[in-house]
């Protein structure tokens, strides 16, 4: 299987490009990033790309993929509200139109968030774009469309790019974890969960925190 992340420096993008290296089932990754990333490997391609609005370039490189996971992110707290909403929404749609055009039967893997709102109503600029994101790629009528809602996420290896907000949140994750089991989910199990869905496929579309941790749990 060939699958394209993208968030390939992130956090979940770095972790799902580690999980995938070792799944003997993936036999070709390409990351599509702005930057060259620090994990080297042979089945792994980095493709530099810089507008995630355009894909007129590499439609090729699209045709050729089963799966794509778009990790690609980042913390409301970072950039400013028109910023957010361009990354999160504008970036995920045009992606998945070109995806979907270069190949009508690729699996498209985006990852959510907790709280995502369907209603798009939420108070919380977070919840209101990830709801409306995926409204949107409903009404895209991809073949193969799912979508994660990981809840507070405890990262297993460090990450550089980390938003300094996350990183207060590092020491509390084992207290959270012990309080609310079902909120909290580490790197590994959501990288490894996201790639089994893609792999093998679900009657699901939406597979919110405790979904994805009982698919780790069993692997």
């Amino acid at each position: 299987m060939n699958i394209l992340v993208t968030g390939a420096t992130g956090l979940v993008g770095a972790e799902v490009i580690r999980q995938a290296i070792a799944d003997k089932d993936i036999t070709g990754i390409t990351a599509l990033a702005r930057r060259p990333l620090a994990i080297d490997h042979p089945k792994l391609v980095t493709v530099p790309h810089k507008d995630f609005i355009n894909y007129s370039g590499i439609g090729p490189v699209l045709s050729r993929q089963d799966a794509c996971l778009w990790c690609l992110g980042i913390s409301q707290s970072q950039v400013s509200k028109q910023e957010y909403e361009v990354i999160t929404y504008n970036y995920t749609i045009a992606a998945a139109k070109a995806m979907v055009q270069a190949n009508p039967a690729i699996t498209f893997m985006f990852l959510s968030g907790a709280g995502a709102d369907s209603q798009e109503k939420s108070k919380t600029l977070f919840a209101r774009v990830k709801g409306r994101a995926e409204n949107e790629l409903q009404r895209l009528r991809i073949q193969k469309l799912y979508i994660a809602r990981p809840g507070g996420i405890r990262p297993i290896h460090s990450n550089p790019r980390t938003a300094f907000v996350n990183k207060l949140m590092i020491p509390l994750f084992p207290l959270l974890e012990l309080l609310t089991p079902a909120y909290i989910i580490n790197s590994v199990q959501l990288a490894r969960a996201m790639l089994h869905i893609v792999k093998h496929g679900s009657d699901k579309l939406i597979f919110e925190n405790m979904d994805l941790k009982q698919i780790a749990a069993k692997l």
